[in-house]
């Protein structure tokens, strides 16, 4: 599967943005779906994930980000509300196969992933 992220931006604190994650090549209900994100000087980390019918968030984003599935476009979508200067990263949406829990924080885990859509919130 080849995903196609978009939707970054520059927003001030408080704003919203909207991140889409398109996929071709097979149907994105094969896949468990997820988005990571890398600042500067730090590591990919886990955002969200819809992983078997279930929905996690890390715990800095939880209330303020969606993560959603639209079967008919292909698409994961990521609303993002209430940005913080600490949301600033590049976001990378990511499909995986197979999936266990105790796996689903790792990117290492995932096989495919979008270019990264950059996402800078300003104070």
């Amino acid at each position: 599967v080849q995903l196609q992220a978009s939707g970054g931006g520059l927003v001030q604190a408080g704003g919203s943005l909207r991140l889409s994650c398109a996929a071709s090549g097979r149907t994105i209900s094969d896949y468990t779906m997820g988005w990571f994100r890398q600042a500067p000087g730090k590591e990919r980390e886990f955002v969200t994930i819809s992983w078997r019918g279930r929905i996690y968030y890390t715990d800095s984003v939880k209330g303020r980000f969606i993560i959603s599935r639209d079967n008919a476009k292909n698409t994961v979508n990521l609303q993002m509300n209430s940005l913080r200067p600490e949301d600033t990263a590049v976001y990378y949406c990511a499909a995986g196969s197979r999936l266990i829990l105790s796996s689903i924080y790792d990117p290492d885990r995932y096989h495919s992933w979008g270019q990264g859509t950059h996402v800078t919130v300003s104070s």
